[in-house]
C-alpha cells in the first residue's frame, strides 16, 4: 500500500524498538526523526514541525505525557496526529494516553499493517483539519472584508440619512439595529414653510440587505422636503421610487408625520407600522394606526397617498416605533408586546419622563431584540433647531436681469392632482437674494394659494375648524369637493421688477370664487386657542406688504430685497 510521505517523529528510549518503527516507517515511504526521551522530541518537534508524531510513554528526562502537552502547546490550532507507543494495558492507563493529547495508541509488539493503517487515518484527519482551518481563514477574511465594504457604505449612507434634524432637542430617538446596518430608518427634515417632517421606516430583513433601498429613500426625502413638497407628493415619490428600484421580496412599512406648526395641524401616512400615538397633557391618547399598505409594494397608479390630518393642542407628544420594540423577546420567549406598552403609556403621569420609562420597561424586560428597534418621540411645540435650507440644483448666482413677469392659469383637474407650490418655490429661489427668506416666502405663497383654492374654489368656511370635530370635518369635505371638482380656476401671477438698490417681488393668486371682506377678515380678533383665522395675518407678518381686490377674489403680496453691493 502505498501513502503520502511523512516526517514522523519516534520517540522512544528503547533502541530497538526504536529501530524497529523507523525501518517500519522507511519501508512504508516515510521519514522517520528518531530521539530518544520527550525533551529531545520536543525540541525536534520545535525545529523540525513534523507531521505526525509516535510517542513512547515511558521515558527518562521527560515522560511521554509531559512531551505531548508541549508539543500539542507549539501547534496551537494545527491538527499533528499523536499516537502513544504503550505497553501498557490498563484501561486508566490508555485513558491517560488520550487525555494527554493523544490522538490514539499503537500497542507493543508493532504490526507494520494496524500501523500503516493508523498512520493513513491520522493523516486523513490532519488533512481534514488543515482543509478546515484553511476554510476558516477564508471566512475569516471574507468578514472582515464584508464589514469593511459595509462600513464604507454605512459612512456614505449615514451622510446622506443623517443630514437633516435628527439632532434637534425636541426629537429624541432611540434605535437599537441587530446588524451594522440597521434595517429601521429614520429621517427628519424641515421644509421651507416650517412643516417638519418624519420618516420612520422598517425594510424587510436585517443589515445590508434590508438597507438596499435606504439611500434613494433618504435622498428623495431630503430632496422633496428642500423644495417645499407636500406630504403626500413626498410619500407617493418614495412609494414609486421603491417600486422601481426594490426587488418583489422587498418592502418598507414606513409611518411619515408631517407636523405642520404654524397651523396646527400633523398629517399622517402609516402604512404597515405599528400604531403610533400622539398624546395629549390631559392623558387623552389618539391612535396613528396603520391604514395603508407598505411603501414599494403597490405601484404608483394603485398607490393611495392620502394622509390623515389632526388638530395639535400645546403640550403634545408624538411617539413612533417599529415592530421590533413590539416583537423583543425575554428569556422565557414572551414578546414585549402592546399591551405593555400601553400600560407604561396608562401609568405615565409626567410626559416629559415617559420616554425614559418606556426604555426602562424594555430593560426591565429584558428583551432579547429579534428584529432592528426604534422608538421616536417628538414634541412638536418645543423650539427647533434647524439646519439651513439646502436648495439641490440652484445656481449660486442670480438669474440674471430681474425684469419679468409670468402667470399660471389652474383648472379642474390640475388642480386636483397637481401642487403648483414647489415648482414656483424653485422659480423664486433663482434669485439669491430671496433665499434667506424661502420660508417666509413658500408660508405666504402656500397661505394665498390655499386660501385662493379651498375658500374661492372649493367653497369651505373655515369656521367649520372651531374645535376638534370640525376641523376634522373640514379636511374632510375639502378632499371630497377637491375629488369631484370639475370647474373654478385659481390663478397665480409673478412679477419681478428691479428697484435702483435692488428689487421687488409680487405674487398675487386669484380665484374664480366669490371673493369676501379681506379688511374685516383683517380686523376680527384671532383668539390664541382658535384652529383658523390665521392665515391672513401670517401673510401679513412675513411679507413686505399686502394688497387686494376690493371684492377679495385677488390678494397680492410682496417681498423687497437690496442687491449686495
Amino acid at each position: 500500500m502505498t501513502t503520502t510521505r511523512l516526517s514522523i517523529l519516534v520517540a522512544d528510549d528503547n533502541p530497538t524498538d526504536r529501530l524497529i518503527l523507523c525501518t517500519l516507517l522507511s519501508r512504508q515511504g516515510h521519514e522517520p526523526l528518531p530521539v530518544s526521551n520527550g525533551e529531545e522530541a520536543v525540541e525536534v518537534f520545535r525545529q523540525k514541525r513534523p507531521q505526525l508524531v509516535l510517542m513512547d510513554v515511558l521515558m527518562p528526562v521527560m515522560d511521554g505525557f509531559d512531551a505531548s502537552r508541549r508539543i500539542k502547546s507549539i501547534a496551537g490550532d494545527e491538527l499533528v496526529p499523536l499516537i502513544f507507543l504503550t505497553s501498557l494495558a490498563e484501561s486508566e492507563a490508555l485513558v491517560s494516553c488520550l487525555e494527554a493529547g493523544g490522538d490514539d495508541f499503537l500497542p507493543k509488539p508493532y504490526s507494520p499493517i494496524i500501523l500503516e493503517a493508523k498512520i493513513l487515518a491520522m493523516n486523513r484527519l490532519r488533512l481534514l483539519q488543515a482543509m478546515v482551518l484553511e476554510q476558516r481563514d477564508l471566512i475569516a477574511r471574507q468578514h472582515r472584508q464584508l464589514l469593511h465594504e459595509q462600513r464604507l457604505a454605512k459612512t456614505i449612507f449615514d451622510k446622506v440619512a443623517h443630514t437633516g434634524c435628527l439632532d434637534s432637542p425636541n426629537i429624541r430617538y432611540l434605535q437599537s439595529p441587530l446588524a451594522l446596518f440597521n434595517g429601521d430608518l429614520l429621517l427628519a427634515a424641515q421644509s421651507p414653510a416650517g412643516h417638519l417632517f418624519v420618516l420612520l421606516g422598517d425594510f424587510t430583513g436585517h443589515g445590508l440587505p434590508a438597507a438596499i433601498g435606504a439611500m434613494p429613500l433618504a435622498e428623495s426625502f431630503y430632496r422633496m422636503a428642500a423644495k417645499g413638497y407636500s406630504g403626500s407628493d413626498i410619500i407617493h415619490e418614495l412609494n414609486a421610487k421603491l417600486v422601481r428600484i426594490l426587488p418583489v421580496e422587498v418592502f418598507c412599512c414606513a409611518m411619515l408625520l408631517d407636523i405642520d406648526m404654524p397651523q396646527g395641524l400633523l398629517r399622517v401616512w402609516n402604512g404597515g407600522l405599528p400604531d403610533g400615538y400622539l398624546l395629549r397633557e390631559d392623558g387623552t391618547r389618539i391612535a396613528l394606526s396603520s391604514r395603508h399598505l407598505p411603501l414599494g409594494v403597490l405601484d404608483p397608479g394603485r398607490f393611495v397617498e392620502r394622509l390623515q390630518t389632526v388638530s395639535l393642542q400645546a403640550g403634545d407628544r408624538l411617539l413612533m416605533l417599529s415592530d421590533g420594540m413590539l416583537e423583543s423577546r425575554n428569556v422565557s420567549g414572551e414578546l414585549f408586546g402592546e399591551a405593555r406598552l400601553l400600560a407604561v403609556l396608562e401609568a405615565n403621569r409626567d410626559r416629559s419622563a415617559l420616554f425614559e420609562e418606556i426604555q426602562h420597561a424594555l430593560a426591565a424586560f429584558r428583551g432579547e431584540h429579534q428584529d432592528d428597534l426604534s422608538l421616536v418621540e417628538i414634541c412638536p411645540g418645543e423650539a427647533m433647531s434647524w439646519t439651513p435650507l439646502s436648495f439641490p440644483g440652484l445656481s449660486s448666482v442670480s438669474a440674471g436681469p430681474l425684469d419679468w413677469s409670468t402667470e399660471l392659469q389652474l383648472r379642474g383637474e390640475t388642480l386636483r392632482n397637481f401642487n403648483p407650490l414647489p415648482l414656483i418655490l424653485q422659480l423664486l429661489l433663482q434669485v439669491r437674494e430671496l433665499r434667506p427668506r424661502a420660508g417666509a416666502v413658500y408660508t405666504v405663497l402656500a397661505e394665498l394659494y390655499a386660501n385662493a383654492l379651498e375658500h374661492g374654489v372649493l367653497g369651505l368656511d373655515s369656521r367649520l375648524k372651531r374645535d376638534s370635530e370640525g376641523f376634522a370635518r373640514y379636511y374632510e369635505l375639502r378632499e371630497q369637493r377637491l375629488r369631484t371638482l370639475d370647474q373654478g380656476e385659481v390663478r397665480i401671477a409673478l412679477d419681478f421688477t428691479p428697484a435702483a438698490s435692488g428689487g421687488r417681488l409680487r405674487v398675487r393668486l386669484s380665484d374664480s370664487g366669490p371673493g369676501f371682506d379681506v379688511r374685516k377678515a383683517l380686523a376680527s380678533p384671532c383668539e390664541p386657542v382658535a384652529l383658523s383665522g390665521r392665515g391672513l395675518r401670517l401673510v401679513t407678518e412675513l411679507s413686505d406688504g399686502i394688497e387686494w381686490e376690493a371684492d377679495g377674489s385677488a390678494l397680492s403680496a410682496v417681498f423687497n430685497w437690496t442687491s449686495p453691493t
